[in-house]
């Protein structure tokens, strides 16, 4: 009667294993499609203007566009909080407008990546501004400082 006992409790001790580990496996599909589902309206793709004029994207979906800021194109609207400009990528041209403050590096011919969504007429309505620079960059506050790249040494204008 005992090893009788001892042979049943073998398998019961697998399927418990099992359904462990098929639960947890169940749990863990259903975390990945939650948050799936919770990203997809988050998620924000990124477009050229070109690409983007060729994808016919909706109106309201939520993108980004990157490109540079069109020379001539930078109006400041009556309120001096809108702007309107070109972002282009040398193939392609988008119309964009933006209400708010802009980065200080923000201007024409600088790089510059606009999240949004487009219009019923195709204008890109911006809700953020990010604006690029190169490596090179220097901010306002350390106008006169020298960097030497062979020294890694930092060294001040005098006057």
């Amino acid at each position: 009667m005992v090893a009788i006992a001892s042979r049943r409790q073998g398998p019961k001790r697998k399927h418990q294993r099992l359904v462990l580990v098929l639960l947890a496996l169940a749990a863990l599909i259903g975390g990945v499609l939650l948050a799936m589902s919770a990203l997809r309206d988050q998620a924000a793709y990124f477009y050229t203007p070109a690409e983007a004029k060729a994808a016919h994207i909706e109106p309201g979906k939520a993108v980004r566009l990157g490109g540079m800021v069109a020379l001539g194109s930078l109006k400041r609207g009556a309120n001096g909080v809108t702007i309107s400009f070109d972002l282009t990528d040398g193939k392609g041209t988008v119309p964009a407008t933006f209400s708010g403050i802009t980065p200080d590096l923000f201007k024409e011919g600088s790089g510059a990546i606009a999240e949004g969504a487009f219009d019923a007429d195709g204008t890109f309505r911006a809700t953020n501004i990010l604006a690029k620079h190169d490596e090179r960059y220097m901010p306002r506050e350390m106008e006169g400082i020298q960097y030497d790249p062979e020294t890694h040494k930092v060294k001040a204008d005098q006057p």
